[in-house]
């Protein structure tokens, strides 16, 4: 949704722009090379990966390279904020509830999960990560906009809310770490 608002894309995304414009391959395939990648990050934080994980890690960037083919960015500039924030919002939602359903994280967020469980505030930790891979993502050439800088901002606190929101009882243990920030 935020790749078809055009009003600047995740963090993630624009990293992943990036690395396609520099180097070329699709969004979406980058999208796959670095969550492998990031799965690597895992190791020391002692993340498991579930179906949720793979899931993410699989479906994501073939869905972000089918969605691109089908379907064109509206002209309609309240469209766009809308397909902006609609993807902001429902992002934050779609985190709580596949972690707070004990599938396991996606890649990026698992690596959220496992600073987290280390004692420090969900909210705190994810907007760091995206703006780190904001910045590195603008410095390869990934498109940035008010849509990237809201996404950055929000989607930690939105995640530091539904995460412990969704929680089944006993599939996700970082969440009493969460709840006490």
């Amino acid at each position: 949704m935020l790749l078809l608002g055009a009003l600047g894309v995740d963090p993630w995304d624009v990293f992943h722009q990036g690395l396609s414009r520099r180097l070329g391959l699709g969004v979406g395939t980058w999208a796959l090379i670095v969550s492998g990648a990031v799965l690597m990050l895992w190791i020391p934080l002692r993340q498991r990966p579930g179906l949720g994980t793979l899931s993410n890690a699989v479906v994501v960037g073939l869905v972000i390279d089918a969605m691109l083919a089908l379907f064109h960015t509206p002209h309609s500039l309240l469209l766009r904020w809308m397909l902006m924030l609609g993807g902001v919002f429902l992002n934050g939602i779609a985190t709580g509830a596949y972690i707070g359903a004990g599938l396991g994280p996606g890649p990026r967020d698992g690596l959220m999960m496992g600073w987290a469980a280390r004692g420090h505030p969900i909210r705190v930790v994810r907007t760091a990560i995206e703006l780190t891979v904001f910045a590195v993502g603008w410095a390869l050439g990934g498109d940035v906009g008010i849509g990237t800088v809201i996404y950055a901002l929000c989607i930690g606190p939105l995640a530091h809310v539904f995460v412990p929101r969704f929680a089944i009882s006993g599939q996700v243990p970082e969440t009493e770490v969460l709840e006490g920030h």
